[in-house]
């Protein structure tokens, strides 16, 4: 997913720069930021940068999960721990789609 909006956004960057200066010059701007994009450093970047955002984001969750639990009775601070239904997925959720489609999130 990340790989598909980094791209579409060079797209759009080469499309405004492509524009001004002519077609042939979008064209090669366009063929770059393939080259850029199908880089398999460029990916594994990408991967680690996406793995790191979401270990990240489930620790981020797991402590605002936890204070509201305490602050807010109704969400059940008794000490056992209810689904909170947020709809963010498990850490082993979000590997075995990893596994599964091969791009790593």
């Amino acid at each position: 997913m990340r790989y598909r909006m980094t791209f579409a956004a060079g797209l759009a960057v080469g499309y405004v720069l492509g524009s001004r200066a002519g077609r042939e010059r979008y064209e090669q701007i366009k063929r770059t930021a393939q080259r850029v994009a199908d880089n398999p450093r460029v990916q594994e970047a990408a991967g680690v940068v996406g793995a790191q955002a979401a270990k990240f984001a489930g620790a981020a969750r797991s402590k605002v999960g936890d204070t509201l639990q305490h602050r807010l009775p109704f969400l059940g601070g008794d000490g056992h721990k209810p689904e909170t239904g947020t709809g963010w997925p498990g850490e082993e959720a979000v590997e075995q789609k990893a596994r599964e489609s091969g791009i790593p999130y």
